[in-house]
């Protein structure tokens, strides 16, 4: 694949660990995360003005960055590609909202700088982009962070998005209330996002 002569040595070092990552080394993946996670999250907070959405968004992008991997072309930086794919996937959500009769922030986002006018609403379990990452990340970079949690997180995470239970049924599994259960896993998805920000995980 022929790389743009004119990639700064920043975009070139990036090329490397995404052909070391598209061969399968968690290193690399873990690496490319490490290197844009603060200004990803960044964007993404301007974007939504919610720090637990904003966090959330970035390792859906990460993922989403990660599983399309192979279909980054070397043309410009992969930096633009991340950026990009977080930046998209950030107004799909906002979009994905149901619509209440407040309007967005000039701040945050409106039709003269993204193109598309948004509104708030409130989100729900179903557009939740937990939903979305856990289908699209790495899976093995996914499982080995969960399984270096504590044994209540893990299980929390295992039953969440491994085997897809919804908070009733976790809440119903290990017979504990409701609001236990989201704020427990609340915890538990900070403790994995910042694993996964800045851990290397080894093969």
């Amino acid at each position: 694949m022929e790389i743009n002569p004119n990639l700064s040595e920043n975009a070139r070092h990036d090329f490397e660990l995404v052909n070391a990552a598209r061969l399968g080394d968690q290193k690399a993946f873990a690496q490319l995360m490490k290197r844009y996670k603060d200004a990803i999250f960044c964007m993404l907070l301007k974007m939504v003005n919610n720090k637990t959405e904003a966090e959330d968004l970035a390792i859906e992008a990460f993922g989403k960055a990660f599983t399309n991997i192979n279909q980054y072309e070397p043309h410009f930086a992969f930096s633009t590609w991340l950026f990009r794919i977080a930046s998209n996937n950030a107004i799909d959500h906002l979009r994905k909202k149901r619509t209440v009769t407040v309007p967005l922030e000039p701040t945050i986002g409106n039709d003269k700088i993204i193109g598309i006018e948004y509104n708030y609403n409130i989100r729900t379990e179903s557009d939740s982009p937990e939903e979305a990452f856990i289908k699209e990340q790495n899976a093995k970079l996914l499982r080995k962070a969960v399984s270096t949690l504590k044994p209540r997180y893990r299980t929390l995470l295992e039953l969440r998005y491994f085997k897809e239970y919804s908070y009733a049924e976790i809440a119903e599994e290990l017979d504990l209330p409701l609001g236990t259960v989201k704020v427990q896993l609340f915890r538990s998805r900070e403790m994995l996002f910042e694993l996964l920000k800045n851990t290397e995980i080894s093969d």
